[in-house]
């Protein structure tokens, strides 16, 4: 698979990428064989970028995605985790994690951008992986916390990085205009984006996507479906949209670019896949996979050729902003297995 690297790092990113949070039990329970399978199948469609985080499932998704990815070569794949939630003893468990997943409440997650708490999430990541090094490290939704994230977190971080034991470091969230200020204040490399660059909304075109391309920084796209309205061919009332039900104007919005989509034999979840990476700084995108069946159906959309000229059909149309740079990186040379 087509492998991009992350600006001034050795650290090259397949250009799809699996999401490991719904193997830590997101929303529902995951069975471990599933997950495995699931992990097994990305390797084998060449997948070779994971992401997890501790926050997924109280670690279940690092013991899970560690144990998949032991017995493969080490230097063959890239894997990413996150720091900013410790997860400690929980004094008052009710019997299960209260924050979307479905696991046991034994633990509980600490918030923590000081250096020492960043230093021990990367150890107690490595020790639920049974991986040697992280290759990438984001700070995890640092939102309220930025004070502690860019003057002790970050520094510890780009330590780490300059003396070698981490190949990339940045920061991931929901939202822009922060990233935007780590890119631009701190040592990052690269930033995960979570749902501002889709077909939906554009909003990173107003801070982070001008920063990574001024600076020479790199951008990871996720929740590239903004929680399930770009999921299906023909989006439904119901569907969710950024957590929550989908607004009625929203969905007609989506259920129009459907329509340009398919007149040009395509569908709106292939476009959703291939739209981040139109913008030359998204090197990447990452989808949660669950299992072997989710996998393959997101490699096939992945790899479903998707014309140019969509992107013009949208900005035409007011659909999608007039400011997208569309055409340059979504190709299919650029998408192909």
């Amino acid at each position: 698979m087509h492998q991009r690297n992350i600006q001034n790092t050795p650290v090259a990113l397949t250009a799809l990428g699996f999401g490991a949070s719904v193997i830590g039990n997101l929303y529902r329970v995951t069975p471990a064989t599933d997950a495995a399978a699931a992990v097994d199948a990305a390797w084998q469609a060449g997948i070779r970028y994971f992401d997890t985080a501790p926050h997924y499932g109280l670690g279940l998704s690092e013991r899970r995605l560690g144990a998949a990815l032991r017995d493969r070569p080490r230097d063959a794949y890239v894997v990413s985790s996150k720091a900013g939630r410790l997860l400690v003893p929980n004094e008052e468990p009710r019997g299960v994690d209260s924050d979307g997943f479905v696991v046991r409440d034994d633990l509980r997650r600490q918030w923590d951008f000081s250096r020492d708490g960043v230093l021990r999430s990367i150890e107690d990541t490595l020790e639920r992986t049974g991986l040697d090094r992280l290759d990438v490290v984001y700070l995890h939704d640092p939102d309220d916390h930025w004070p502690q994230a860019a003057d002790e977190a970050m520094p510890a971080l780009a330590e780490l990085r300059d003396q070698g034991v981490i190949g990339a470091i940045g920061a991931g969230m929901n939202q822009s205009a922060m990233l935007a200020r780590f890119l631009r204040e701190t040592a990052a490399d690269v930033v995960m984006l979570a749902g501002r660059y889709t077909l939906l909304d554009q909003s990173a075109l107003d801070d982070v996507l001008p920063a990574a391309a001024e600076l020479g920084k790199s951008v990871v796209a996720v929740g590239v479906f903004n929680s399930g309205l770009l999921s299906q061919d023909r989006p439904a009332e119901g569907m969710k949209y950024d957590y929550r039900d989908a607004p009625p104007d929203l969905v007609t919005r989506a259920r129009a670019i459907a329509d340009v989509c398919a007149a040009h034999g395509t569908t709106l979840p292939a476009a959703a896949i291939a739209f981040p990476r139109t913008h030359p700084s998204i090197i990447n995108v990452t989808l949660g996979m669950r299992t072997r069946e989710q996998v393959v159906r997101n490699v096939e959309l992945h790899d479903r050729h998707v014309p140019d000229g969509l992107w013009d059909d949208l900005r035409t149309q007011g659909l999608i902003r007039s400011d997208v740079l569309a055409g340059h990186h979504g190709g299919r040379d650029a998408r192909c297995l």
